[in-house]
């Protein structure tokens, strides 16, 4: 911070020009850390057999649940639309270039799924059911164990010694509260439990389409919504070039894109054509889902 300090205050103008897109997006990149230090110490905490908590019970945390209402179906007519960023505003590479895309009619869910309603798929049997998965995803479900999402404990877990279901989170153990939205989700349990409701995850240019849409809300600021688009680069995308050539493009390959933001995202980080992105059986982001549907 002292070097970067004196840098702009002692810098000639036609240099500060220079470097101010280099400083902007290193900013914008440490925001990402920011982000990253704390799903990585609950991940860490969480291989700790005590559990101990990152923060006191009494402290407020960046993750507490909203109250949800029953969804409700929004439907949404497609047509040509325009995804991607276009202005003066910061915007990482992989948003860009603005262009045309044909969606057909559809509808989306209003909120996220909630740790209730997918508590019902685990009660249902949907880890036990390969009828509702991908076939990498069931494979995956079964090589690593999965029964629920990264951090829940069952009842009975040794770890808790608790007779009903509780989440490991930046505050410790907790009892699982049945209107948070679920999180630490992989993409490959977010489409099954698609498939068990009857629905199907949004793609990114449907989920971007539906960001202001009358109705819609949490779009942004509880958990990161997986989509149904692989990371691909856009028409027309062209990598930046010299030291940060590979920021974006030497990743577009074999990763799902998530939309929307966290509760440990920094304030005003993201946006709506903001692009995250992760392998499909990555759980220990705050990664959740809301439901799509097509519109008949």
């Amino acid at each position: 911070d002292e070097r970067m300090l004196e840098l702009l205050a002692h810098t000639e103008e036609d240099v500060l020009v220079e470097v101010s897109p280099l400083v902007e997006l290193g900013l914008h990149h440490e925001q990402q850390h920011q982000e990253l230090i704390l799903t990585d110490i609950l991940h860490a905490l969480s291989c700790n057999p005590l559990l101990p908590p990152y923060q006191d019970a009494g402290a407020s945390t960046p993750c507490a649940p909203a109250a949800t209402l029953p969804v409700r179906w929004l439907g949404l007519p497609g047509g040509v639309v325009h995804v991607g960023h276009v202005g003066a505003d910061f915007a990482f590479d992989n948003e860009t270039p603005r262009h045309a895309v044909l969606l057909q009619p559809f509808e989306l869910a209003d909120r996220l799924v909630t740790c209730g309603e997918y508590l019902q798929f685990i009660e249902d049997g949907g880890y036990r059911d390969p009828a509702c998965w991908l076939s990498d995803g069931w494979a995956a479900a079964q090589a690593q164990n999965w029964q629920a999402p990264a951090y829940w404990l069952a009842p009975g877990d040794a770890r808790s010694r608790a007779q009903h279901w509780q989440v490991f989170g930046l505050h410790g153990v907790r009892p699982l509260q049945a209107d948070a939205a679920v999180a630490h989700l992989s993409f490959y349990e977010a489409a099954a439990f698609a498939q068990w409701a009857g629905a199907r995850l949004p793609t990114e240019h449907e989920w971007e389409a539906a960001y202001a849409a009358p109705g819609v809300r949490q779009m942004s600021g509880h958990v990161w919504q997986w989509t149904r688009s692989s990371y691909d680069p856009y028409p027309g995308f062209r990598p930046l070039t010299g030291a940060v050539s590979e920021y974006n493009g030497k990743f577009m390959v074999g990763q799902l894109v998530l939309r929307g933001g966290s509760c440990a995202t920094p304030a005003g980080h993201e946006r709506a054509t903001y692009r995250n992105f992760f392998p499909p059986d990555a759980r220990w982001q705050f990664s959740g889902l809301r439901l799509a549907r097509d519109l008949r």
